[in-house]
């Protein structure tokens, strides 16, 4: 039976190679020897005969992750001296692709990348990718393939910085690429905005810390110097307004970061990224990831019609219902009404439900709504209610339409009125009733005088919940939640003689950190919490008292 005949291609050549290299210790014998296979893999691969030999040693590797210098010697049986005699053939290697080297701690070693495997395997050399005329979106996953390398410790810093610039410098014709080259920054602050960028782009990273950009710089005093300059808000990025501080609730915080709103709209318009439209498109709207995560407590019933709305506004249960609804032929809008005395938490539930469910929130300002002008008044409520649908059509989640504080606008509309003002009035209520018949989304009002309310309305609110002040239990809880430093003693005496709501007990706590802050603290610390608690109750009783310093 004939024998099958071998295909002599580039990796048999590199076989019979790694075959004569075994215990050689790369001697003129050997690269005699070995000669006729180290030609075919010099001219296949447009290499020297000493990178040919060392190519063929590391594809013998491959299957170790990864590829250290003493394995190399080994096989040999040569000195490492020998083989350091050879690094700018490896250097060269690593220039081209075709070895990816690792310079973590401190100790070099290689890896073949698999496409370069692939296209051995294919008997053909490898070409690195074109990066030259890319989209802008092409552009930047070759970006994140750059610092995924330098994360890897594949690439220097130095390293890193020529990758960057040399990709920019073959995409001019980008207007991202024009935009971030016109600032003509150094390398090392052209490298650090091109990390926000690809943070921002590829991340969609509004949050960006810094162990997120530490790994850039493996020199921990470069690094050190450099967060010291961006905490003191001194670097070049921030002064040319293209990063800055994240925060919540107006604070700063100087350890997290983001791309201005205006460097976003600069630098990526070729580019269609869903935060920046989602941005356009929530407007002046509250911002669910902005609200605060607050700590409410009701009473057993409140809790239970909270926590079932809450289940009932949670994106896939909504959307269920909404279809379900609508299959029976009933309206899909959910229309809530919360009311109650001031303090007790409405319209804190409404933002908490808001931020637990990724729902943005539509506030309305009555005020706002309401012109001097007949006619006004009408546009502006219908021109909330047609801003509001383009919203629940745009966005994935459907917002919360907001009225807060919906006294003036859901009361008891007048009989026979004749006054301008008065059928102004009535105009308003009949469009906010017809646009609740039709509604599709979440319209939440809130009150504190739901007697007042029109009957009207009272039907087309689909869940009344009522807002009562805490009990004496919910009292005790709230106080060690606004002052933590209580005693359960002291915090269950102040509930038991104080029967405030859970407002009243904030604006007290706050009296109270400000007092400390003034004059530090002072023994008798349920001494001091019922000055405050007779001073709270003193304002609410209407008692006028002599307000300035002591």
């Amino acid at each position: 039976m004939e024998a099958k005949k071998v295909k002599k291609d580039l990796l048999y050549h590199m076989e019979k190679v790694v075959e004569e290299l075994k215990d050689s210790q790369l001697s003129k014998e050997f690269f005699k020897k070995a000669a006729p296979h180290i030609r075919y893999v010099s001219k296949k691969l447009d290499m020297t005969q000493e990178q040919s030999v060392l190519m063929s040693l590391f594809i013998d590797k491959s299957d170790h992750n990864p590829i250290y210098i003493s394995e190399l010697t080994e096989y040999m049986k040569c000195r490492t001296v020998r083989i350091i005699r050879y690094m700018p053939d490896i250097d060269e290697l690593e220039r081209r692709g075709l070895v990816r080297c690792s310079r973590s701690e401190r100790r070099l070693s290689y890896r073949v990348p698999i496409e370069v495997i692939n296209a051995f395997k294919n008997n053909e050399n490898y070409i690195p990718r074109n990066i030259h005329d890319l989209t802008c979106s092409d552009l930047f996953a070759e970006l994140q393939d750059i610092f995924m390398e330098r994360d890897d410790c594949e690439l220097t810093y130095e390293g890193t910085v020529e990758k960057v610039k040399y990709l920019l410098e073959c995409n001019r014709h980008l207007v991202f690429t024009s935009r971030i080259l016109s600032y003509r920054f150094d390398d090392d602050d052209l490298c650090l905005l091109i990390l926000f960028c690809h943070l921002f782009v590829n991340n969609t990273d509004d949050r960006i810390r810094f162990h997120d950009i530490e790994f850039l710089y493996k020199d921990t005093r470069r690094f050190s110097r450099l967060k010291c300059r961006l905490q003191c808000e001194e670097h070049i990025l921030q002064e040319e307004k293209l990063i800055e501080f994240s925060g919540e609730d107006g604070f700063k915080d100087r350890d997290t970061f983001k791309m201005t709103s205006e460097a976003k709209s600069f630098l990526f318009p070729e580019l269609k990224i869903p935060s920046m439209d989602n941005d356009k498109k929530r407007g002046d709207m509250i911002r669910h990831e902005d609200i605060s995560p607050k700590q409410l407590f009701y009473d057993k019933s409140i809790t239970a019609q909270i926590q079932e709305l809450g289940g009932l506004l949670d994106e896939k249960h909504y959307k269920d219902v909404c279809s379900r609804l609508k299959a029976n032929g009933f309206r899909s809008g959910f229309t809530c009404l919360f009311y109650g005395a001031p303090g007790t938490g409405k319209t804190e539930t409404v933002l908490q439900l808001a931020r637990q469910t990724g729902r943005d929130i539509v506030q309305v300002n009555v005020s706002e709504i309401k012109s001097m002008w007949v006619g006004e008044s009408e546009k502006n409520i219908k021109n909330l209610f047609d801003l509001y649908r383009q919203k629940v059509k745009e966005m994935a989640i459907a917002p919360i339409l907001l009225f807060n504080e919906a006294d003036a606008i859901i009361g008891k509309r007048q009989e026979g009125a004749e006054r301008a003002v008065d059928k102004m009035e009535n105009s308003i209520q009949n469009i906010i009733l017809q646009e609740m018949e039709s509604l599709e989304g979440i319209l939440i009002a809130t009150t504190n005088l739901a007697q007042n309310m029109d009957k009207a309305f009272e039907r087309r609110f689909l869940y009344k919940i009522k807002f009562t002040k805490p009990t004496l239990e919910a009292r005790t809880a709230i106080w060690k939640s606004m002052i933590p430093s209580l005693s359960e003693e002291i915090a269950h005496a102040l509930a038991n003689k104080y029967d405030f709501s859970g407002g009243q007990i904030e604006n007290i706590a706050r009296h109270y950190a400000i007092d400390n802050i003034l004059h530090g603290a002072k023994a008798g610390e349920l001494t001091t919490l019922t000055e405050h608690c007779d001073n709270e109750r003193l304002e609410k009783d209407g008692i006028k008292r002599r307000i300035g310093f002591v």
